[in-house]
């Protein structure tokens, strides 16, 4: 039956939904005929349960399934994506974006996902314009991206249709301040499923179900994250300011815990060292950091770089230490292959333009 009442007076009674039950209801989500009130009651009572790894990892697999595939499969077995689900209110540098550049620039195809930000300054996506690349393109330019730069950007509402009618109730549960699935599945979705994932999450209660449900995807290899930068704050990064919580899946799987910064060979900094402002802001330290200016940009904030692009490499299993992954990293930028690489994006792009 294409409804949602029965499993939402189950999730009001507190039971937990199977994965099948879980998958029915998520495609009916995307259905225009089931009503609205319908959608923000079901979704509601998840998020008020408290949703498993079961669940989201159903709502996942349904979503990536009814994605537009770039068919990019050759490229996803050896790439990944690096994002967090946002919605952590610290207002940081575009610390994941710029990872995502430093390991393109380093060899490694990133497949990145991604939508605006309705909360930050300076969104990921306002970065990427303001570097030259361009948000929609069409699909076969994803593979000449990856081919070109080892970099592609998958522009959300491009690829996948059926949120629209889905949109409505998320909105409707926003004004009111109500979270939902939606919140944690945006880095799950992929069209192009990268194997490998370092993904940052709004909250620590997050951190085991959506390591959990990673595994159930079956990717090979990657962390959830999150991060305290001061005591009751939230950030869904590694950085070098408080302490970071992990967890490890596939290849990583027997790690988590707290990360030990010194095993990385980096130190504390202080939190106000990870904040971004506009995109004007945040260019300048993007190319300061690409220019390995020590002076246009804090080394709390080039260190918290660092060790993000070295938890992503752990991540692909292409160094065996978060040590050797920050030595990497700094290798890739203060050798002038990160700006290297920023000015092959602009002509990459520009080339498009006037093809």
């Amino acid at each position: 039956m294409d409804n949602l009442r029965e499993s939402t007076e189950k999730l009001n009674r507190g039971v937990n939904l199977q994965s099948a039950e879980a998958e029915h209801c998520a495609r009916c989500l995307g259905l225009e005929s089931i009503s609205l009130d319908e959608k923000i009651q079901f979704l509601k009572a998840l998020s008020i349960k408290g949703e498993t790894s079961e669940e989201v990892s159903a709502f996942a697999s349904v979503f990536r399934s009814l994605a537009i595939d770039p068919e990019l499969s050759d490229f996803a077995q050896r790439g990944i994506d690096v994002c967090g689900t946002g919605g952590d209110g610290f207002g940081t540098f575009n610390i994941s974006t710029t990872v995502a550049f430093v390991l393109a620039a380093a060899g490694v195809p990133v497949l990145k996902h991604g939508n605006r930000s309705i909360t930050s300054q300076c969104g990921s996506a306002d970065l990427m314009e303001a570097v030259g690349i361009q948000l929609i393109v069409d699909l076969p330019v994803h593979r000449q991206a990856l081919e070109s730069l080892n970099f592609t950007f998958f522009f959300a509402p491009a690829f996948h249709p059926v949120f629209k009618a889905i949109m409505p109730a998320r909105k409707a549960l926003a004004a009111d301040g109500q979270k939902t699935i939606f919140n944690l599945l945006g880095p799950m979705i992929n069209p192009a499923q990268p194997k490998h994932q370092l993904m940052g999450v709004f909250a620590r209660q997050w951190i085991d179900p959506i390591a959990e449900a990673m595994d159930a995807l079956g990717l090979e290899g990657g962390m959830i994250v999150h991060g305290e930068p001061v005591a009751g704050s939230a950030l869904d990064e590694l950085s070098c300011a408080g302490v970071n919580h992990f967890r490890g899946f596939g290849r990583l799987a027997d790690q988590s815990g707290l990360l030990d910064l010194s095993l990385a060979g980096l130190t504390q900094c202080a939190p106000e060292a990870l904040k971004g402002g506009s995109v004007a802001d945040n260019c300048a330290l993007l190319d300061a950091f690409a220019k390995n200016d020590r002076e246009g940009i804090s080394k709390g904030l080039r260190e918290s770089i660092y060790l993000n692009v070295a938890a992503a490499f752990l991540s692909l299993g292409q160094v065996g230490s978060l040590s050797e992954g920050v030595e990497r990293a700094a290798q890739t930028v203060e050798g002038g292959v990160l700006s290297d690489w920023l000015k092959q994006v602009k002509a990459f792009y520009a080339s498009l333009e006037s093809a």
